[in-house]
C-alpha cells in the first residue's frame, strides 16, 4: 500500500505538553487540503525513537496515485486491528490505552516500524498495530 503524506508533526506522548494542540491543528490543516476528498484517510505512527513512550511522528496520508511521494506499506507486514467504538468520545484513546497497557502486560509484541489509524468514509476507524 503506497500513502501520500498530507500533514505531519513529531510528538511524545508523554513528554509533549503540546501533543493535542499539534495533532489537532495537523488534523485541521489536512482536512482543509482534503475538504472533497471522500476515501479512507489514515493516521500513521512511524519513525519511532524507542517504544510508545518516546517520540514519534504522526501524519495525516491518503492512499497514492504511482507519481506522487509516498510512504509505503509492506503488504508482508503483519498487523493486528483494533475496532474503535465510535459512539465513545474517547473511542481512539481508549483504544490506544488498551495497546499500551496489552504491551506493557507482554501479550502484545509491537514491531514500531509502521502503525495506522485508518478513517472509513462511513464513520468507522481500525487502528492496526505492526507486530512481531
Amino acid at each position: 500500500m503506497n500513502l501520500t503524506i498530507i500533514k505531519s508533526v513529531r510528538t511524545n506522548n508523554f513528554n509533549d505538553n503540546a501533543i493535542m494542540q499539534k495533532i489537532t491543528e495537523m488534523w485541521k490543516e489536512a482536512s482543509s487540503i482534503l475538504k472533497h476528498h471522500d476515501e479512507v484517510k489514515y493516521g500513521l505512527y512511524y519513525d519511532y525513537e524507542s517504544d510508545y513512550k518516546g517520540d514519534y511522528t504522526l501524519s495525516v496520508a491518503i492512499e497514492s496515485s504511482d507519481n506522487e511521494p509516498t510512504i509505503k506499506i509492506s503488504n508482508k507486514s503483519k498487523y493486528e486491528i483494533f475496532e474503535v467504538d465510535t459512539s465513545d468520545e474517547f473511542g481512539i484513546l481508549n483504544v490506544w490505552k488498551e495497546i499500551w497497557r496489552r504491551e506493557e502486560e507482554g501479550d502484545l509484541v509491537r514491531a514500531y516500524s509502521t502503525d495506522f489509524e485508518k478513517y472509513y468514509p462511513n464513520g468507522q476507524i481500525e487502528i492496526h498495530i505492526a507486530i512481531k
